[in-house]
């Protein structure tokens, strides 16, 4: 929009000019000389502020802030309430003349003469006179010249000596402002700012002073009368001025509403003023009433930007640019005169202005329709009216109308166009189902500069074409000719054509104004990751560099293009062959010689056009070029397209190691058919997986007739060779290749390839290990007198044609997924591994030992590696020890794993021994013991030979057990009127007292079996006291003791194990529950094992309850003296049973209990039926009672009922040895009459 004249594109915001904050620093507003004799001077008497000090440099700043010129053409955001153009002026400042001055060489008039403004087409000193619309001045003079708002800025006196003096002379200097701007005539409001050094808190002291400058100014104090208090932040102050801003922000809309009241009366009128004095010359007529139509909607379309309604801006510019374009203004001006520019010009900017408008309030689609809209209907006048649209002239108004749209685009900077992926923006709610076409989205700036360049492009064209009498100067002598120029060629805004393409001399700069365009189009095509159509914008860019010969420039552009070109991969020959012949150029004049060579290597593939006259020889590449030092040139096929596709595949889809495989490698050249031959120095073979290089030598073999065959196929005998140094594969061609030696298989043949012709190599590659091996990048070394060339080509990056070559030129094709990969299959072992006496199960806590033998069946010695691992949850540490070597056996120790044991040279049929010790395991687990044997047989070392195998180890629990806790009666019972049993330890005594509390008495039953597989001896029994909780000492015994010489447990056999445990608190005031945790200890070992091996099983046992709070009633029984055993007896006496009742009362409470004894006829019992039985507190009561039974041989139930008298809460009486439990009750045992104390005991340990 730089070619349109200054201001009339601007963005159309309130003009504020800021008086009295320092001088002016910005320049006079008037810069015409002529306005300024005739100007309105407006004055004022008092000093300007001084913004030395911080509160004024702080305001200053905020104002200057504050202006929005070079804000995005964004609507009014509510963020920011006001948006001015400022202009910081002095105490005084000029306002352009009212009326315009008449013509010095006026005759005096007969009568009083009507002035009008010196912008207006109706005074004579006007460039719109008589007959002209209306032009930018009218447009500078509201936006640079005549402001809306005048804010002056004056200082409020806190002296009261000089209050008085300060005030008047304010209020006089005020009013003088005032009237001044009254007396020119013009409508600008004014606004005044009082600072005063106070906060705001204390500013009303100054109100009456404030409220008399008031009335004597006439100012309204909300909208142009402010006081602002400086003692405060600078945060505060800014704030204050963006409050102060805001309000005059709404004077300046008043301002311009008036205006536009104004402008729509003058056009109410209906009639076309006179000017001031009739024209005498030129047509002799004036602007019609159409004209002045135009003039008045134009203007209110500027007013109404100005307030930011850009509706009714855009309706006036659409009611404007119809009355233009209409058949009462530009049809009626001659194509000859030069208002008929003027109008086009006026129809631009309308038309931009409307666009503008459009675009501002997010209408974007319908922007572009207004764009294409005015471009067919100007075109259609220029076809009509003026020069048509085949000349130079049209093309470069439509590169400049692109030119308008993108900039607008940047101008108003939609967010929706910010992002990095979008191309263009959606269309309106109220279009979106419309069915639109492409071109009528709004696309972001990139689209517009290149058409742009499209347009420039034919611009050039057609100037081209001008004919060499019209590219002459013009001649006075020659008025034909010149006059012919005037009607062949359109220059509105654009040179003549001797100017635009002269004969001599520059002229016009197309391929500059091309460039620049191109330039802006790809930074935004690349910002968008649009790459194809980057590519050729770039394309484009370079072809008008190579005509302006700018080399390293185009080298900067192509050389990023040419190397990750796209267009090769998707087959678009002809771009790539465009981009390497423009490149090459380039390369050639700038001296590129590294880019020399491998374009022509490129261009030799016969894909590309032949280009005529072309050597085709990779050897004449820097023919022309000054080679001071050879280049080392380095490429590969990811950047370029190679004439030479080269192939590997393996004859075999597998192979074994220790044996050789058939390869073929394969060469094709496809260049040109009169392209010279190529004769490589050597080429390299790089393997993965475990296969060594393949490097093939040129050899030149005598004098050797140029055959015709296109297919010759080579065996070549690989020898092994072993170098030093870094490995110059493609994998690590850098200098930080690892330094060390490597294995490479050699061979020499001539590698001569010619055009067309196809080479086929084929060896014998010796496999050692196993595993997947292919062939990864395959290298073509060339050296020459100038430059020396290394090709790499990944194999990866193309897909094999599988195909073997024969002699007979005739192909085998390989159907398989990828013929180059092998697999390479191990050798068979013949190294066993076997475990000897490996057990179906282990134990826990008991160690493993393993016994391995490791025998060499192969047909020579071989040197032994062994690797030794432990797999699994929990896998537990080992050790392992090598015996059978000639030196000690050694040990060696892992927590998972062991690597590299040496087994030394194991002669063949003969074995080596290692023994595995693994430690004990806690917990059951499986763990796998993997044995991985690497052997090399010393008549083959650089094959290695793998025997694996693997035994599952099952470690299970030896032992499982249940367990019951009984209640017993503890013989001992705290007696509170006994001071040994309850008294603590005397003060002071270190010495650990034993605990005081209630002790209590349990019976722990263990019951136990042996999951082992075979015998087990149990030396010990124990019981382990864990823990404890809640203040308790427990300590455990034996019940039954294991025989010195142990018990043999057999598998699946259940075993008892009994113990007493005695819980005892440590005082008696402590009542609560305590609980224990206990660990049945089983030390054990197998019947097979020596005597020194002691296995330790742990079985944690549940948590017991070891104390009772609560009162609790034992039963205990007894058995009077033994009945006879003779057989001679006649009458046998009865059994008595002694039942004892106890009653516990751990509590702090007296008790009272109540007993019944029901009657039953299994026995007759003496003792009271029914008895109360008091129970002081931490005490215990007892009570027997004696049963005689009538029956033998049976469990008899005694009907006891024991009441607590206060809770009436029956208890249940809990059963010790010699008794049993049920639902119901207690049971006891009567024994036959033939028993003896055993069947007691018997019955007793059976309860």
């Amino acid at each position: 929009m730089d070619d349109y004249p200054d201001g009339s594109l601007d963005h159309n915001i309130p003009f504020l000019v800021v008086s009295g904050l320092g001088a002016n620093l910005n320049g006079p507003l008037l810069t015409d000389p002529e306005l300024r004799e005739r100007g309105i001077l407006v004055r004022s008497e008092l000093p300007s502020i001084n913004i030395d000090g911080r509160e004024a440099r702080t305001i200053l700043r905020a104002i200057r802030e504050a202006d929005a010129t070079e804000l995005p053409w964004r609507p009014r955001e509510g963020s920011r309430r006001h948006r001015f153009k400022i202009r910081t002026v002095g105490r005084d400042f000029l306002l352009p003349p009212r009326r315009a001055r008449l013509p010095d060489d006026l005759d005096t008039p007969s009568s009083t003469l009507v002035l009008h403004s010196p912008f207006s087409p109706l005074s004579p000193g006007s460039t719109l006179y008589p007959d002209g619309l209306i032009d930018t001045q009218w447009l500078n003079k509201h936006q640079n010249i005549l402001p809306s708002v005048c804010l002056c800025f004056y200082n409020l006196t806190s002296d009261p000596t000089l209050a008085t003096l300060q005030d008047n002379e304010l209020k006089t200097d005020i009013v003088a402002i005032k009237n001044a701007i009254a007396q020119s005539g013009y409508r600008t409001r004014l606004a005044v700012v009082i600072l005063s050094d106070r906060s705001p808190s204390t500013v009303s002291q100054f109100q009456e002073r404030l409220e008399h400058i008031r009335r004597s100014t006439g100012l309204d104090p909300k909208s142009s009368l402010f006081v602002l208090p400086t003692r405060r932040t600078e945060a505060e102050l800014k704030i204050a001025v963006d409050n102060v801003l805001a309000a005059v922000y709404d004077q300046a809309m008043e301002y311009f509403r008036d205006l536009g009241r104004h402008i729509r009366k003058k056009r109410s009128r209906g009639t076309a003023p006179q000017p001031t004095i009739p024209p005498t010359s030129g047509t002799s007529h004036t602007l019609s009433l159409h004209g002045w139509n135009v003039r008045y909607d134009f203007k209110a379309a500027v007013l109404a930007e100005f307030r930011q309604e850009l509706d009714v801006a855009l309706r006036s510019y659409e009611q404007a640019y119809d009355s233009l374009l209409g058949a009462d203004v530009m049809e009626t001006i001659p194509a000859w005169s030069s208002r008929f520019n003027d109008a086009r010009l006026l129809a631009d900017i309308i038309a931009i202005r409307a666009l503008k408008c459009l675009l501002i309030s997010g209408q974007s689609t319908a922007a572009v329709r207004r764009w294409q809209m005015h471009n067919d209907r100007v075109c259609d006048i220029v076809d009509r009216k003026g020069r048509g649209t085949q000349n130079y002239g049209w093309k470069a108004w439509q590169a400049r109308w692109c030119t308008v749209m993108a900039n607008l685009i940047e101008k108003v900077n939609f967010p929706e166009l910010d992002s990095t992926s979008a191309i263009f923006r959606p269309p309106e709610k109220n279009l979106s189902a419309e069915r639109l076409q492409p071109w009528e989205l709004l696309h972001h700036c990139g689209y517009w500069h290149r058409a742009a360049a499209q347009h420039l492009l034919d611009r050039r064209k057609l100037a081209h074409s001008i004919p060499e009498e019209d590219r002459k100067p013009p001649d006075d002598s020659d008025q034909v000719g010149v006059s012919r120029k005037v009607y062949a060629y359109d220059t509105y805004m654009c040179p003549e054509p001797y100017e635009e393409y002269p004969l001599e001399g520059s002229g016009t700069n197309h391929g500059q104004l091309i460039f620049n365009h191109l330039t802006l189009a790809r930074a935004e095509f690349h910002k968008r990751r649009q790459k194809r159509a980057s590519a050729e914008v770039v394309l484009d860019s370079c072809r008008e560099l190579e005509k302006m010969e700018r080399w390293q420039q185009l080298l900067e552009l192509l050389v990023p293009l040419w190397r990750d070109m796209s267009f090769r991969s998707e087959g678009w020959w002809d771009i790539t062959e465009a981009v390497s012949w423009a490149l090459r150029n380039a390369a050639f004049e700038a001296g590129q010689k590294e880019l020399i060579i491998a374009i022509d290597w490129e261009l030799m593939n016969r894909v590309f056009s032949r280009r005529p006259g072309w050597h085709y020889n990779i050897l004449k590449s820097l023919d022309g070029v000054s080679v001071v030092q050879p280049p080392a040139v380095t490429l590969d096929d990811g950047h370029l397209t190679s004439f030479i596709y080269a192939d590997f595949v393996f004859k075999y889809e597998d192979g074994k190691a220790g044996g050789t495989c058939r390869a073929q490698l394969s060469l094709t050249s496809n260049a040109f058919p009169d392209a010279a031959a190529i004769a490589l120095k050597s080429l390299n073979v790089n393997m993965e997986g475990g296969l060594p290089r393949i490097r093939l030598v040129h050899e030149k073999i005598g004098s050797q007739p140029v055959t015709d065959k296109t297919l010759e196929v080579n065996h070549v005998l690989l020898k092994q060779t072993e170098s030093r140094g870094h490995d110059d594969s493609a994998d690590s061609a850098d200098d930080s290749s690892e330094q060390g030696s490597f294995i490479t298989l050699e061979g020499a043949l001539d590698l001569t390839l010619r055009p067309g012709q196809t080479r086929a190599f084929e060896f014998d590659i010796p496999l050692r290990e196993s595993g997947s091996a292919r062939a990864s990048t395959i290298q073509l070394f060339l050296d020459s007198e100038t430059f020396s060339l290394t090709y790499n080509m990944k194999l990866d990056r193309t897909p094999s044609m599988g195909q073997w070559y024969t002699s007979s030129s005739s192909k085998k094709r390989f159907i398989r997924p990828d013929p180059r990969v092998i697999k390479i299959l191990p050798r068979p072992p013949k190294m066993e591994v076997k475990a000897i006496q490996l057990l179906e199960q282990y134990y826990t806590n008991e160690a493993i030992h393993l016994e391995l033998e490791i025998t060499n069946r192969e047909d020579s010695d071989a040197s032994t590696k062994m690797d030794i691992a432990l797999q699994g949850s929990g896998a537990p540490r080992f050790q392992a020890q090598i015996v059978g070597q000639d030196k000690p056996p050694s040990l060696y120790q892992s927590d998972r794993g062991l690597r590299g044991i040496h087994l030394d040279i194991i002669s063949a049929s003969q074995s080596r021994r290692a023994l595995i010790t693994v430690d004990p395991t806690d917990g059951p687990t499986v763990v796998d013991l993997n044995i991985r044997v690497v052997y090399n047989l010393v008549l083959d070392p650089s094959t290695s030979i793998i025997q694996e195998a693997s035994y599952t180890l099952n470690i299970v629990s030896p032992f499982e057990a249940n367990y019951d806790l009984l209640p017993r009666i503890h013989p001992e019972w705290p007696s509170l009127f006994n001071t040994d049993t309850i008294a603590g330890p005397p003060d002071g005594d270190g010495i650990v007292s034993r605990p005081r509390g209630l002790p209590q008495k349990w019976a722990l039953i263990t019951r136990y079996a042996s999951f082992v597989h075979e015998d087990v001896l149990v030396s010990d029994l124990e019981v382990k006291v864990v823990a404890t909780q809640g203040s308790v000492t427990c300590t455990t015994s034996k019940t039954k003791t294991v025989p010195t010489e142990g018990q043999i447990l057999s598998p699946k056999t259940i075993e008892e194990g009994q113990f007493d445990l005695v819980s005892h608190k440590s005082s008696l005031d402590d009542r609560s529950s305590a609980t224990a945790d206990l660990a049945f200890i089983i030390k054990w070992r197998r019947t097979s094992s020596p005597e020194t091996v002691l296995n330790i099983t742990t079985l944690p046992l549940p948590r017991f309850y070891v104390t009772a709070s609560e009162p609790r009633v034992l039963a205990t029984t007894s058995y009077s003296a033994h009945p006879p055993t003779s057989a001679s007896s006649v009458t046998v006496p009865s059994q008595l049973l002694f039942l004892d009742i106890t009653i516990e009362n751990p509590s702090s409470h007296f008790l009272t209990f109540g007993l019944t004894m029901e009657p039953s006829d299994e026995f007759a019992f003496s003792g009271a039926k029914t008895t109360t039985i008091n129970v002081l507190p931490i005490a215990r009561r007892s009570t027997t009672y004696r049963l005689l039974p009538l029956v033998k041989g049976a469990w008899i139930r005694p009907t006891l009922i024991v009441r607590d008298k206060y809770f009436q809460k029956v208890l249940k009486i809990i059963p010790t040895e010699g008794m049993k439990t049920d639902k119901d009750g207690i049971l006891l045992w009567v024994p036959p009459e033939d028993e003896g104390d055993d069947e007691n005991d018997e019955a007793a340990s059976e309860a």
